[in-house]
């Protein structure tokens, strides 16, 4: 799973998600690449319409050269900040993925793709609820100037 919580003062707070299944195919990836960080930050942007600050963890797949230049290449509407090492308090989007784990907990699945339709659907249920969204920047104890 990858995500991105955004937020924009006097406006609706947003998510965006992209969820990988693992089959076991060969030649299939096993989970989310710097691609798909790539493609889901495209997709952000143009859902928003506009430039995106973009605060991130240190994880490895945020750090690979590819993905560096990517946004080097895309500096107009991309500007990216590292939160410091292992600081996922200051991180917001930590907080939704609490929330998508404290609802599908005590699931009981029978194979991996029901656990994927109980992950989608409960950040489907996130999307519309800004104020869950909101609630996760306030976990941080980070406030947005303007």
């Amino acid at each position: 799973m990858a995500g991105l919580t955004c937020y924009k003062p006097g406006k609706r707070s947003r998510t965006f998600y992209s969820v990988r299944e693992y089959r076991g195919r060969k030649g299939e990836p096993k989970g989310i690449g710097w691609h798909d960080l790539r493609d889901l930050l495209v997709r952000a942007h143009i859902q928003l319409g506009g430039p995106i600050v973009l605060v991130w963890d240190n994880l490895r797949m945020h750090l690979v050269a590819p993905m560096r230049q990517f946004i080097a290449d895309h500096a107009a509407w991309l500007t990216v900040f590292q939160l410091p090492s292992y600081s996922p308090d200051l991180n917001p989007q930590e907080g939704i993925w609490s929330l998508v784990k404290r609802d599908i907990g005590n699931l009981a699945a029978a194979d991996l793709g029901q656990i994927t339709r109980a992950v989608k659907r409960r950040l489907k249920q996130i999307q519309y609820r800004p104020d869950l969204v909101d609630g996760c920047l306030a976990g941080t104890g980070l406030i947005m100037d303007g």
